[in-house]
């Protein structure tokens, strides 16, 4: 991935910015990097792909901060020369703090960071204190752009310079399309736009031809002509589904602990759910947990891990993509993402810029054809991994899901809700002609989460669990751990043996139980009678608003034939054409 040294370039970088890629040690240029930056130096609009790891983001900081600098007045502290715009704010957060290494060297430019966990509050105020430079979610810059008056946003993007748009197929994948489009309608259209992303999408070809002027279109591949880094080894492991947990565990043991893994799930919940589980069977390594969900402690999480020597991260595709952590190792993905490019950005969290790195997919039985799919959609060549199972592993962490079930319902509840959520995600996979639900042994997979029982789900009508074995307890009597959350579950519980009826909060309103598809049915005649107020209202305000209009003319041309009439009149005194007593009976005087 290394290339020529940075003073090789068509274009002359400032000190500053010479100083800070010495003194962070990135000596040579990547090839995605060397195609870039004299480009958009040029005056080029770049739209890049390139492999997750192949240094995308100093592609386009180092040319914003040359355009910047060598702008022939001085920035003013309210005016904003560029704007980055990123998918996640883990992502703009890493961006950001890159940019501020720079500009330690470069005290002329300032910027800010405007994501969400932040109150918006906050941001207005600091950005009346001024910024040259935006990292940014698409979701707050929009809110900021559209919603906020107090900040003459115009006046303040009058002089941009640089947009960039990085993971810009991410930010289409998560539906950000139209905030996009919003976002381009506020910012001045000359100004140049770089475009980064991992892969290329119609989605993202509409948004080249919205957003960019006669861009370069940068392609660079990896010599193998493959998705993934040349230095990643990228294996797979067939286990049954209610081994997968134990398998999992012996392999971590096997490796060791002093390294870092990142291990993708399929859902917040499973992460929620799996981490306890991890943690505890592995109490030997910090085990953190992070998905969507967390909102205002998943900053603290992903730089808690980012700063630790060692530990694994259990997280959602939230942490797949653009997200760079130093020396992971190991990347396990203990379930097959939803989407065939996640498969690749989850594997690009390891061999980072030139560095080694290992994956591992773990699949079940019925889901072997996934290989051979992955090997022609994504050109990626998996190599099957021989995994031992041990008896001893398989009780220990039946026994311990179990029993931490048992003492406390915060986690029965919390283990239901992963399997239900694995379940849901795996109807709806993209690859659902050969990873077909039908195809699990579902009462097998309840096992390899532990439960208890097996829960009601629509999605279980009809099949057979026979292989699931699950204790004889009362689910009734499993307590909560904390204390007036289990007073309130007992006074609900009484009342449900009383009544029939469960209690759904504490002011006691009460609800009968109905099934799912008569929920269903009831939500969709509640929508379709609004649907009909909303329309009736509509009609009902065009008619007044006809109403009111005609009348008004009718008034207005009633009042002009008036005026004309006492007009006319006033003209016949004035000529002596009428006497006054005339004139006064025809005003009625």
């Amino acid at each position: 991935m290394r290339g020529e040294k940075w003073e090789e370039l068509d274009v002359s970088l400032s000190e500053p910015v010479l100083t800070t890629l010495k003194r962070l040690k990135f000596f040579n240029m990547t090839p995605v990097q060397a195609a870039c930056i004299p480009l958009l130096l040029n005056g080029k609009d770049v739209a890049a792909e390139a492999v997750t790891g192949s240094g995308k983001t100093l592609a386009f900081l180092i040319p914003l901060l040359e355009m910047l600098q060598k702008r022939p007045g001085k920035w003013k502290a309210t005016e904003v020369g560029a704007i980055v715009v990123s998918p996640t704010r883990e992502l703009a957060m890493q961006i950001s703090e890159i940019l501020e290494k720079f500009l330690k060297e470069i005290s002329s430019l300032r910027q800010i960071l405007l994501v969400g966990g932040v109150s918006l509050n906050k941001d207005m105020e600091n950005l009346k204190k001024g910024a040259n430079i935006i990292i940014a979610t698409p979701g707050r810059l929009e809110d900021i752009l559209s919603n906020h008056s107090s900040i003459n946003f115009d006046l303040c993007v009058k002089s941009l310079e640089l947009l960039v748009l990085d993971e810009a197929d991410r930010l289409l994948d998560l539906g950000f399309s139209a905030t996009l489009d919003s976002i381009l309608s506020y910012l001045p259209r000359l100004r140049r736009t770089g475009l980064f992303s991992a892969t290329q999408t119609k989605e993202l070809q509409h948004l080249i031809r919205a957003g960019l002027r006669n861009p370069a279109l940068i392609v660079v591949k990896e010599k193998s002509n493959v998705s993934t880094p040349v230095n990643l080894k990228n294996s797979f492991t067939i286990v049954r589904p209610e081994y997968k947990l134990p398998v999992m565990i012996d392999f971590i043991r096997s490796i060791g602990f002093n390294t870092k893994y990142m291990i993708f799930l399929s859902t917040c919940a499973c992460v929620d759910y799996l981490s306890r589980i991890v943690q505890a069977l592995l109490p030997s390594i910090n085990v953190l947990s992070l998905h969507g969900k967390m909102k205002s402690k998943r900053h603290k999480v992903f730089d808690k891990f980012r700063r630790a020597e060692n530990g694994i991260l259990i997280c959602t595709d939230l942490m797949a993509r653009g997200i760079d952590i130093s020396e992971i190792d190991w990347v396990i993905q203990y379930d097959p993402p939803c989407t065939a490019s996640s498969f690749v950005h989850r594997c690009g969290r390891t061999a980072r810029i030139g560095n080694e790195g290992n994956a591992l997919l773990f699949l079940l039985e019925t889901e072997s054809a996934y290989v051979d799919f992955i090997r022609r959609n994504q050109k990626v060549e998996l190599h099957q991994m021989e995994t031992k199972l041990n008896e001893r592993t398989v009780d220990e962490c039946l026994q311990y899901m179990r029993q931490i079930q048992l003492k406390d319902r915060l986690i029965f509840d919390k283990a239901n809700r992963a399997f239900v959520s694995y379940v849901q995600a795996y109807k709806k996979h993209e690859c659902n002609l050969i990873l077909q639900l039908k195809d699990i042994d579902l009462g097998k997979l309840a096992m390899g989460f532990g439960l208890l029982r097996m829960p009601k789900m629509p999605e279980l009508k009809g099949k057979i669990v026979s292989s699931f074995d699950g204790p004889e307890v009362d689910i009734n009597t499993i307590p909560y751990a904390h204390k007036q959350r289990e007073l309130l579950r007992i006074k609900k519980l009484n009342e449900y043996q009383n009544t029939g009826v469960w209690v759904t909060n504490s002011k006691c309103k009460q609800k009968q139980t109905e099934s799912w598809s008569e929920s269903k049915k009831k939500k969709l005649e509640k929508r379709e009678k609004r649907s009909k107020r909303k329309e009736k209202k509509e009609l009902k305000q065009q008619s007044l608003t006809t109403t009111t209009k005609k009348k008004r003319k009718r008034i207005n041309e009633d009042d002009i034939e008036q005026l004309a009439k006492d007009i006319a009149l006033i003209k016949k005194l004035k000529k002596k054409k009428m006497s006054q007593e005339e004139f006064d009976a025809a005003f009625e005087v």
